[in-house]
């Protein structure tokens, strides 16, 4: 792993949930958010851990669409006599 942190927040009333992960460490956060939601001693539920699981979702569009636009910015060059033009 790279060593980036990240973090997700969920606030349920008086409490706040927060969950820190390392980028590309996603399934042990999602592994945490289940065992989370089994864990009676907490308010932490299934509804909650399909919200932060969205959550992730999102980040991790968001972090797509991020590298699909800075690979768009890449020009690929063609040459037109590989096509059998004449120059």
């Amino acid at each position: 792993m790279d060593g980036i942190k990240r973090q997700l927040v969920l606030h349920k009333g008086a409490e706040k949930y927060i969950f820190r992960y390392e980028k590309g460490s996603e399934d042990k956060l999602l592994d945490a958010l289940i065992e989370q939601a089994k864990d009676k001693r907490t308010s932490f539920d299934w509804f909650d851990a399909a919200v932060v699981s969205f959550k992730l979702t999102q980040s991790l569009i968001g972090q797509a669409d991020e590298i699909l636009q800075q690979n768009s910015n890449v020009r690929v060059r063609t040459n037109l006599s590989a096509r059998g033009t004449a120059d």
